[in-house]
């Protein structure tokens, strides 16, 4: 009886219906990047902001005052020792408005008789005065001074919604369906983002910001798992790197979106509503045959799969009704399954720190090298830029030498960069740019791969749960990049580098121990993923043997 990579071959591997498929699901890479990255612009910092006084406000408005005078008698002048006060404090003045002695030519020595030096000050009580020419989530809920770090809460905790999206929605993806979870999520995606748009209050931003992330990784790993399942072993890699080039297409368009709405409630209904597009997929995309055939549905996997064939041209023979069936019993995925065996648990023990790793080192070298100064806009265009590379190097190099040596080239490759980064002098800046640069390139090269290394490494039962489970790890490490990245610069600067390089280069050492997959098709049961390893046992020890049997054969030459 044929198995169902056999049937793939006959129908069409990388014909016209799955380059459709593969066509319309590379759009939910475009959105899930404005999600991931929309921050940047929607929590923009204002040029410039200072504490509001409404006294002296009022006064403004008798006197008919500029802003800039406004702001000269509300806002402390520079202190060596205390400039921070200047945007987060205002005098402590009684102004007495409505005395008759206070005359709008001088105002301060009007209230009170002491120096602009000397004059007490008080923490901000009556909110922010924003000079921008756009609104942000900064401006809208007064996130600055001593509630800064709510920004990086609302990042925080998108990311967490990634992290437990990984978790439940890879999980139903596996018991449900590819199909209907995609669907759901994209749905979750769009309604969360408009719920963000119009949210009464930060709090209620942040909540509806976590169920996003729950949802938009629903999206991003359901689809790349229809992706790989429904192309041919030698397509994978193709397809694996095109959706993420995808990604990175997005991070080029979301600087134009922002750069031409002035408003982040607008931004955040452009990046959200497209989102629900994809409910128009429920009438041209299909349930992947592979879940199918492994929930014992042989019927809709065969009809999906003569759809397949008639779209490209093909022509089924009537053995391929014989596909195999897998023995196995339907059992839902479980976190044990991925570390009950032997192989499984060193394969997810690995891709778990893997994916850490990319995501640590990643956004730690964004956040870091700042590329050029200047618009906003510009520099993370090419920040995006940057990262183009990076697909045609794998385009080049996989197909060729394997997928094991790439990816731990590219870890150690990063994390050497970052090393000799930290060692080089501050003299040398366009040096330390230079390698900084090509770090970021290596570690995109490894976030990458590790995508579809992730795939071809787990059994169809537990695809999708398992990518889900370890790429948690990636948004584990995009909550703590920050806090690694900043507290440990304020001990030293280039501290952060070594970090990052150690980390790399621990990350290079383990992924050669993971087994080879160019070539082989995608593993149907744990068994599949077991024996992968006992192959790559097998080689070795073949090598070994090798020399010692060409010893002999000489000896018995020699003696004859």
């Amino acid at each position: 009886m044929p198995t169902f990579d056999e049937v793939l071959q006959e129908a069409g591997e990388f014909g016209r219906y799955q380059k459709r498929v593969f066509l319309l699901l590379c759009m939910t890479g475009i959105t899930f990047a404005f999600s991931f990255v929309a921050i940047v612009f929607l929590g923009e910092i204002p040029e410039s902001y200072w504490c509001r006084n409404s006294e002296v406000a009022q006064l403004s408005r008798s006197c008919r005052w500029s802003l800039e005078e406004e702001r000269n008698l509300t806002v402390p002048r520079l202190h060596l020792d205390k400039s921070e006060q200047t945007q987060c404090h205002t005098y402590d003045i009684m102004w007495n408005i409505s005395s008759s002695s206070l005359n709008c030519e001088n105002p301060i020595y009007a209230a009170t008789n002491l120096s602009r030096e000397k004059l007490p000050i008080k923490q901000c009580e009556d909110g922010w005065v924003y000079e921008e020419y756009r609104t942000t989530i900064i401006s809208q809920y007064n996130l600055v001074c001593t509630d800064a770090w709510k920004l990086d809460l609302t990042q925080a905790s998108l990311n967490l919604g990634f992290l437990i999206g990984a978790l439940t929605l890879g999980y139903a993806a596996d018991r449900y369906g590819r199909k209907v979870t995609y669907l759901i999520s994209a749905f979750g995606v769009g309604l969360c983002g408009i719920v963000v748009a119009f949210a009464p209050n930060f709090y209620v931003l942040v909540f509806f910001r976590f169920l996003q992330g729950i949802f938009g990784k629903g999206t991003w790993m359901t689809c790349y798992v229809i992706i790989t399942e429904l192309v041919g072993s030698k397509q994978r890699r193709i397809v694996g790197i095109v959706v993420q080039m995808f990604f990175t297409l997005g991070v080029m368009i979301i600087p134009g979106i922002a750069y031409l709405i002035p408003s982040w409630r607008g931004i955040q209904l452009a990046i959200s509503l497209p989102n629900f597009l994809f409910l128009l997929y429920y009438w041209f995309i299909p349930e992947s045959p592979r879940w199918l055939l492994i929930r014992k549905e042989k019927d809709k996997a065969l009809r999906i799969m003569g759809d397949i064939a008639r779209h490209n041209g093909r022509y089924l023979t009537p053995n391929y009704c014989q596909i195999t069936v897998s023995d196995e019993n339907v059992t839902n995925p479980a976190c044990m399954d991925l570390v009950r065996t032997p192989q499984m648990r060193k394969c997810t023990i690995i891709l778990m720190y893997a994916w850490f790793t990319s995501a640590v080192i990643y956004q730690g070298l964004v956040m870091r090298l700042g590329i050029v100064s200047g618009s906003l806009y510009t520099d993370f265009f090419i920040s995006a830029v940057v990262e183009l590379p990076a697909a045609v190097l794998i385009l080049i190099s996989i197909d060729r030498v394997g997928r094991r040596l790439p990816f731990a080239l590219s870890n150690a490759g990063a994390g050497i960069a970052c090393l000799i980064t930290a060692a080089i002098s501050t003299d040398l800046l366009w040096l330390k740019i230079t390698l900084a640069t090509l770090g970021r390139l290596g570690i995109t090269m490894a976030f990458e791969i590790v995508y579809f290394i992730n795939t071809e490494l787990y059994p169809t039962p537990l695809r999708n749960f398992g990518v889900s489970l370890c790429s948690g790890m990636c948004d584990l490490g995009g909550i703590i990049a920050p806090f690694l990245l900043f507290r440990l610069a304020e001990l030293w600067v280039e501290l952060p580098l070594i970090i990052f390089g150690i980390l790399g280069l621990v990350c290079g050492g383990l992924v050669l121990l993971l087994p080879e997959t160019m070539g082989i098709s995608l593993p149907e049961t744990v068994e599949d993923v077991e024996n992968l390893g006992r192959s790559m046992r097998n080689d070795k020890k073949e090598k070994m043997d090798t020399p010692i049997l060409d010893s002999h054969l000489k000896i018995d030459v020699v003696r004859l």
